[in-house]
């Protein structure tokens, strides 16, 4: 028989709301993928998102929306924009500006993971030169 005081305290924790839970996955292999690829660029030097990125970053959440199963890779990139230090930062900064548009119109931060990729690491994604300037947003294959 279960002692008073943890079965209350178990129907107690039942009641209290769900915490969301961050999803276990990778980013490896997204820049490969082919399907379901959104690319976001900026200009030069810069992590701001420009008007003329506002169409694909809203495909690429209406997509997201109506897949709720499907994690985002959010890879960013920099080209040569300074020393290797910089970019990589800069690479981040675009990432997390995507990132936090997409969580920001209804997309779960769960679902979501952001990564610096540097040009060396980065491979290509339908282009014969690695990415720069661009975040690319890739919808992973469902579960």
């Amino acid at each position: 028989m279960k002692h008073p005081l943890l079965f209350a305290l178990g129907i107690a924790l039942a009641a209290l709301p769900a915490l969301a839970q961050p999803r276990g996955f990778s980013c490896v292999g997204a820049e490969k993928l082919e399907d379901d690829v959104f690319s976001i660029a900026f200009p030069r030097g810069s992590a701001t998102i420009t008007e003329a990125a506002r169409s694909p970053l809203a495909a690429a959440i209406e997509a997201a929306l109506v897949e709720p199963d499907r994690n985002i890779c959010i890879l960013g990139h920099a080209g040569q924009e300074g020393g290797a230090t910089t970019s990589i930062q800069l690479a981040a900064q675009r990432a997390r500006a995507v990132t936090n548009t997409i969580a920001a119109r209804g997309v779960g931060a769960e679902r979501l993971r952001a990564e610096a990729r540097s040009a060396q690491y980065s491979p290509t994604v339908r282009a014969a030169e690695p990415p720069s300037r661009t975040v690319t947003i890739v919808l992973m294959p469902p579960p």
